[in-house]
């Protein structure tokens, strides 16, 4: 049992330490910036609708599920942010 509660407490640590990293960064260069855009998609990539045999099947998006998904789209604003002010 206690075994079971240290993974997840070492996990939960792990999750809040990389979603602080990810917060903390900052944005001082153009062409990180712009590669930041670019790899970080604007809207949620994994929404689908599927048409088999007729019937068309729906796959909600699933980022609000991801933990980094708040902290990713903040980062994108901040990129899209500094190339607005800066170029």
């Amino acid at each position: 049992m206690n075994f079971v509660i240290s993974l997840e407490l070492k996990k939960n640590q792990l999750l809040n330490f990389l979603n602080n990293w990810i917060e903390t960064r900052v944005i001082n260069n153009y062409k990180v910036a712009q590669l930041l855009c670019q790899l970080i998609p604007a809207s949620c990539p994994f929404e689908k609708d599927i048409s088999l045999g007729g019937y068309i099947f729906h796959i909600p998006p699933l980022c609000r599920l991801n933990p980094f998904y708040e902290s990713l789209m903040i980062l994108r604003f901040r990129a899209l942010n500094y190339i607005a002010q800066h170029y």
